[in-house]
């Protein structure tokens, strides 16, 4: 079964470091709305963000799209991988540079723990790019009972910066 019976909120971070990274998350974005099974998508606001893990490379693009869905968690999860294939992402290196990156932070209340799956995605209490887009998307929204901008303010080391281009699909 690739279906739920019920609609799931979830909410998707999206990176982009090569490239046109500000047309590349925009563009990902609009490519979850056109898909069966997916609806009301919204594009949080886009953040300029230093790399974490592997410093030496360009800084990265990144936001939060949240959308509603009646896909399983790892139905959604293959269409997350085919669409970054479709942008050319390239596996070389861990948190190496990439056309784009999809993770999978949040789907509705569940918990998943399977190889190449974990829901609520493991890192995203510690990342502002994370953080800063899912508290503009749900300013009341929870991580394991800590609201996000609490959160947030754990992170004031991390460079992150909005970016003034309109937040639009």
């Amino acid at each position: 079964m690739s279906e739920l019976d019920e609609l799931s909120v979830v909410y998707l971070g999206l990176g982009s470091n090569l490239g046109d990274k500000v047309a590349t998350v925009r563009a990902a974005a609009r490519r979850f709305a056109e898909l069966p099974c997916i609806q009301n998508v919204e594009l949080s606001p886009l953040y300029r963000t230093a790399p974490i893990g592997e410093t030496d490379q360009d800084w990265f693009v990144n936001a939060v799209v949240r959308l509603q869905t009646s896909l399983e968690p790892k139905t959604l999860l293959n269409r997350c991988l085919d669409l970054e294939t479709t942008f050319l992402r390239q596996r070389s290196r861990r948190w190496g540079p990439r056309t784009l990156d999809i993770d999978i932070l949040l789907f509705g209340e569940l918990e998943v723990d399977e190889p190449g799956l974990r829901i609520p995605h493991p890192r995203a209490r510690e990342r502002a790019f994370v953080l800063a887009p899912l508290r503009d998307l749900q300013a009341d929204l929870s991580l394991s009972g800590v609201v996000v901008s609490e959160l947030l303010a754990r992170c004031s080391d991390q460079e992150i910066e909005r970016l003034e281009v309109g937040d639009r699909l």
